[in-house]
């Protein structure tokens, strides 16, 4: 693997290391929102693992079973809604758990594949532009976990809890 693929991991798997630190915090803060109105932790959290679930499931898993890609175009409103909906009846501990297993699962995965695999795009059959690249897929998804954790590291530094 190469050095940039390699240290785009690194910087993936950071998700997996700060989630690891969310799993001592107590119930009461799991359910308390950065801000009035806005996601609770628990919410942001399951949001982050059910991404993963789904393009690991859709994409990563495919690829590295020599298998067609399956990602659709979704509509992010409603797979957010329904994560929230998710991370309101699932206990913190499971959460954390899918969340640090699909997180390795998608670095392992893409740790085996060729450096064909790695570099190829992967285009949905039924709509050309939608178009799968690992390496973008990684640095969009950095910048997203980046999005979610750096408020989430003030809010729980501010709290002491951090």
């Amino acid at each position: 693997m190469n050095k940039e693929m390699e240290h785009l991991l690194q910087a993936f798997e950071e998700w997996t290391l700060f989630v690891k630190t969310l799993s001592r915090l107590e119930e009461k803060t799991w359910n308390s929102s950065l801000e009035k109105g806005k996601w609770t932790i628990k919410s942001i959290v399951s949001h982050m693992m059910l991404w993963d679930r789904y393009f690991y499931k859709e994409a990563i898993e495919k690829i590295a079973l020599n298998q067609q890609i399956t990602l659709k175009l979704l509509d992010f409103d409603e797979f957010n809604r329904k994560a929230v909906e998710y991370g309101n009846r699932t206990e913190p501990s499971e959460i954390v758990d899918k969340a640090i297993t699909y997180r390795h699962k998608i670095m392992n995965d893409i740790r085996g594949l060729s450096e064909e695999q790695l570099y190829q795009r992967y285009v949905d059959p039924e709509n050309k532009d939608n178009v799968f690249y690992i390496p973008q897929y990684l640095k969009d998804f950095i910048w997203h976990d980046q999005h979610h954790m750096e408020p989430l590291k003030q809010y729980l530094a501010g709290e002491g809890l951090l």
